[in-house]
């Protein structure tokens, strides 16, 4: 699976992560984002969607465990990928008719949203 990963960058980046390597993604409070959480398994595809004045995906990572011993407050792993070569903005992912049922136009403050194969790839640019 593939999910994009909502951060806010004062808080935590897409630096930070580059720079740590690996962080635990947790403290997901809306019930349908903790429930992607635990949905996650190791390998798992993820981009990283930069929210406040930036609103755009600025890289990906990998899923590299999920401990859910706390339904509520699943613990996911994560390694740092790479920085996207074209960062796409909220803007260009509206205009996208792939993205038109998607999550994170329909709920746009869910903060994990599964992609599909194509989100993946259009985002990526893989």
């Amino acid at each position: 699976m593939k999910y994009l990963l909502k951060t806010e960058p004062d808080a935590y980046s897409f630096d930070d992560l580059e720079r740590e390597e690996q962080t635990i993604w947790d403290g997901v409070k809306n019930a349908a984002a903790v429930k992607y959480l635990r949905e996650m398994k190791p390998g798992d595809l993820l981009v990283i969607y930069h929210t406040g004045n930036e609103k755009a995906a600025v890289g990906t990572a990998k899923v590299l465990t999920v401990v859910v011993k706390d339904p509520k407050n699943p613990q996911v792993r994560i390694a740092a990928g790479e920085p996207l070569k074209k960062q796409r903005t909220l803007a260009e992912i509206k205009a996208q008719k792939l993205f038109a049922d998607s999550p994170l136009i329909k709920q746009g403050r869910l903060s994990v949203v599964p992609l599909t194969g194509a989100q993946w790839a259009w985002l990526t640019g893989a």
